[in-house]
This record gives structure tokens, sequence and C-alpha cells, in this order.
């Protein structure tokens, strides 16, 4: 089953944003050509300003965890990470067929 993955981050500071850009790219370019990878969108909140939300679907949840282990995946997002100062945060869903909970 498909999953959808929420990966949020905040950053104000405009030369970090300059930084951040190249590398926020590149993550996402070869996120594209991983297997299991379906599409993605990058969203940036109106009321507060610097924070973007990226909502990347997965064939399944070992699609994902692969690339998120991965050793090109896991030295762009230390950059991401120590340029932020903060660990990025990943929230994993799966969708709800019907609203009917599969699973408790």
């Amino acid at each position: 089953m498909a999953i959808s993955v929420m990966i949020q981050r905040t950053f104000g500071d405009k030369e970090k944003a300059v930084k951040l850009a190249p590398l926020i790219v590149k993550l996402r370019s070869l996120a594209t050509i991983q297997p299991g990878y379906i599409t993605g969108r990058t969203f940036r909140r109106l009321d507060c300003p610097g924070e973007y939300l990226v909502i990347s679907t997965w064939s399944g949840l070992d699609d994902w965890n692969r690339w998120l282990q991965s050793e090109q995946r896991t030295a762009l997002q230390k950059q991401v990470d120590d340029l932020l100062g903060e660990k990025t945060q990943y929230r994993v869903y799966e969708s709800m067929v019907g609203g009917i909970i599969q699973q408790f």
C-alpha cells in the first residue's frame, strides 16, 4: 500500500535559505529516481514565513526506508540538518480506505 511522508522544515534566515536551496533540490531530484517513488510536492506556509512542508508518496514503507537510510541521502540530509541546527523530522502515513481503521 502506498504511503505518504511529511517533512517539515523551518528557516527564516535568507542566508541559510540560499545555502539550503541547492541541497533540497538535490535531495528532491535524487528521490525522484528511487525505486518506489511516486510523486512529491513542496508547500510554503502562508501564515508562518519560512516554514515549508514536503509531501512525498512512495509505493511502500520499504521503498521509503531504503531511500531514508541510503548513504547518498544521509550525507545530504546531514548538511541540511547542520545548516538548520536541528534534525529533520519525518512523519509517515498510510491512506485509510473509506475511513476504516485497518489496524489498532
